[in-house]
């Protein structure tokens, strides 16, 4: 992604989540030179990989396939000292935007509709890990268990979610400009995503203007 496209992707979400009413921490607004100059404190933010995660998966096509994410919270699993032992992001989308097709080895998540209009697709995982397009799948939503034919697409309004377990894909977008909460387990981007898609979870960036923001995976 170019730099230019991620800052215009940046101000995008910072104006629709203020719009709705949303503000982030202290860190949120920070210039790249503040996570200079304060460094020596920001270490568990750091670690937990809070912030701003701008991403095209790596296909460079962001108006259909990418977002804007914010974590909020976050752990490390295995150090119950570093954090919290739970996760909170934001998910901005664009009308026609998704996430690539994946699933999570450890992360049980909800997926929750703030604003807008959410879809979601799911299937199963088949013991080598590929989708399975057959069998119906099993879910909760919102504490009532629904059963939907692999791949059929359902619409998450606001205020709704829907808990996605361990080694269910999931496949969601925006009908219209949406925010999506997500509320999970310790999240860990780096280990724990399994894509159904050939994507890499971390754009690479082409310097073409100064960064607005530095992202989560960018920090001195």
């Amino acid at each position: 992604m170019k730099r230019s496209e991620i800052n215009g992707a940046l101000r995008w979400a910072e104006a629709a989540l203020d719009k709705a009413g949303f503000r982030l921490p202290e860190f949120g607004y920070w210039k790249p030179e503040d996570w200079k100059t304060r460094r020596e404190e920001t270490g568990r933010i750091r670690q937990t990989m809070l912030g701003w995660d701008i991403t095209d998966f790596g296909r460079g096509n962001f108006e259909t396939l990418g977002a804007v994410l914010f974590t909020l919270r976050n752990g490390v699993e295995g150090k119950p000292d570093i954090g919290c032992p739970y996760a909170e992001k934001f998910i901005c989308l664009r009308k026609n935007q998704r996430l690539p097709l994946h699933f999570h080895a450890v992360k049980t998540e909800d997926i929750i509709t703030r604003s807008g209009l959410m879809w979601m697709e799911l299937f199963g995982a088949k013991e080598d890990g590929s989708p399975d397009r057959e069998n119906p799948v099993p879910v909760d939503r919102d504490g009532l268990r629904k059963t939907y034919a692999p791949g059929r697409r359902f619409e998450v309004s606001p205020g709704n979610s829907v808990t996605l377990r361990p080694r269910l894909y999931h496949l969601f977008g925006a009908a219209e400009d949406t925010i999506i909460g997500e509320v999970s387990s310790v999240n860990d981007d780096k280990t724990d995503n399994y894509f159904a898609e050939p994507v890499q979870r971390f754009s690479d960036i082409e310097e073409d203007e100064p960064p607005l923001r530095l992202l989560c995976n960018e920090y001195p």
